[in-house]
């Protein structure tokens, strides 16, 4: 089964064929200079298209029919690598390839890929899209396992709560596994407690679907390992500490690092890199009932250090401590955490540019030179040691929600990594999940982020 079955979408691509449309690609300085084919450009200019950034002009053919469409890529093209993802929600049904010099066939092939993206489950059936017929130069087989990856981490964040809980989270958890012979085990209900996760339970105790442990192993023991921990909160309502309603119409997306951690278990086994992988998910609802957790409640971890409740909605970073306790009792070569964790990295960096921290400097440098690289943002915040005192508290080890509202991002991270004491490295994304604005390579929706850095980087490390 292929990853496009496996995800249950039709590839957006078809096998090199000479019976396509050409769809040419063009600067204006193309029309400027006219490079084009004479009959060509005597319409575009006709029809003043000037190669304006994502404008598309249809071309007639000789008899009056369809003979191809013209792509403006605007003046500077490498600053929109990914700009043909616009053509699936432009041209007509048919069968295209395109023809230029100014972007690299994979940067096409991934752009349109991402672009052809619709999340049309709970809608009446679309029409019939157009398919693109891929340059020889792509290399079709990685741009497919990076597009279904990043379908996979849209599609489990897009999906409405009641038909993406914690149940269904693990069904979907199960099935990645078992689609690349992984071995997945999960750990559920008051079992936490008997085996250690008691912040997870906390958490998740108040909801109707258990709160769970789920975790998946793949690849062979001795080879270097790799842990990556999501957070997998399927809906957030702040607990007792509960959210105002505009602040809850998004949380379902609060499962964003449980999906886009999926979104890179795929990517990693498809092209089957040689690591030992692992991959932990701390799976609940907060939720409100008569046994929700409180605020002033005191607990203690799995590391057994002990945290104060000061804000029953800071409670990603809960049961992400326990997941990553439990990863790092291991031998560990790299721990990768991934969570939608706080609206200060939104304040700070915007919906498009996730922070990431690490105190590794060799980690920091290849991370950000990856996400140059393959055009992922990036951005490193610093692990400030001046802010150690904000999460500490006067009768517990740590308090989960530091007074004062400033540095949240910051201490969020100097947190999660009182949990993390002996994996040779570690780093930290706090994402954000969801674009907010349509974008060529991007619909409005959940939103894989930094998942294409990440493979590549691990990939890199692999040759």
């Amino acid at each position: 089964m292929s990853f496009y079955q496996f995800i249950d979408r039709p590839s957006p691509f078809i096998a090199h064929s000479d019976s396509t449309l050409p769809v040419f690609a063009v600067t204006p300085g193309d029309i400027e200079q006219g490079t084009l084919l004479p009959a060509v450009l005597d319409w575009a200019r006709k029809a003043g298209f000037k190669g304006e950034s994502g404008a598309v002009l249809l071309i007639p053919s000789v008899d009056g029919g369809l003979g191809g469409a013209l792509f403006g890529l605007g003046a500077n093209p490498s600053e929109a690598p990914f700009l043909s993802g616009k053509l699936p929600r432009t041209l007509p049904a048919g069968r295209w390839h395109i023809e230029t010099s100014s972007l690299t066939a994979d940067q096409l092939a991934l752009g349109y890929g991402l672009g052809a993206y619709r999340f049309d489950r709970y809608k009446t059936a679309a029409g019939e899209a157009p398919l693109l017929s891929l340059s020889a130069d792509a290399d079709a087989t990685d741009m497919g396992r990076q597009i279904a990856g990043i379908y996979l981490a849209r599609d489990l964040i897009n999906m409405p709560t009641n038909d993406m809980g914690p149940n269904a989270l693990e069904k979907a958890f199960r099935a990645l596994g078992e689609h690349y012979g992984a071995t997945v085990s999960a750990v559920l209900g008051d079992d936490l407690l008997a085996q250690n996760f008691p912040l997870i339970h906390t958490v998740g105790r108040a909801s109707a679907e258990a709160p769970r442990l789920l975790d998946m192993r793949w690849g062979r023991p001795g080879r270097r390992k790799v842990t990556l921990v999501g957070k997998g909160v399927c809906f957030d309502t702040g607990g007792l500490d509960i959210k105002p309603a505009s602040s809850m119409l998004l949380m379902k997306k609060d499962m964003g690092g449980a999906a886009n951690v999926m979104g890179l278990a795929l990517m990693i086994m498809d092209a089957k890199l040689a690591v030992d992988l692992r991959v932990l998910l701390p799976v609940v609802e907060n939720s409100i009932s008569a046994n929700a957790f409180r605020p002033g409640d005191i607990y203690r971890s799995r590391k057994g250090l002990t945290v104060q409740i000061d804000n029953t909605d800071a409670e990603g970073r809960l049961i992400l401590a326990d997941a990553l306790a439990y990863a790092d009792e291991e031998d560990v070569d790299l721990i990768i955490d991934m969570a939608t964790l706080t609206g200060a990295a939104r304040v700070a960096l915007g919906p498009d540019l996730p922070p990431f921290y690490t105190d590794d400097e060799e980690l920091a440098r290849d991370l950000s030179e990856a996400s140059r690289t393959v055009d992922d943002p990036l951005w490193r915040m610093p692990l400030f040691k001046g802010y150690e005192k904000d999460i500490a508290t006067r009768i517990a080890d740590l308090t989960n929600a530091p007074s004062g509202g400033m540095a949240g991002s910051i201490t969020a991270a100097l947190f999660l990594k009182r949990f993390v004491t002996s994996a040779r490295r570690w780093v930290h994304l706090d994402i954000f999940g969801w674009s907010p604005a349509e974008r060529p390579h991007s619909p409005l929706g959940g939103e894989a982020q930094a998942i294409r850095a990440l493979y590549h980087l691990i990939r890199q490390e692999n040759l």
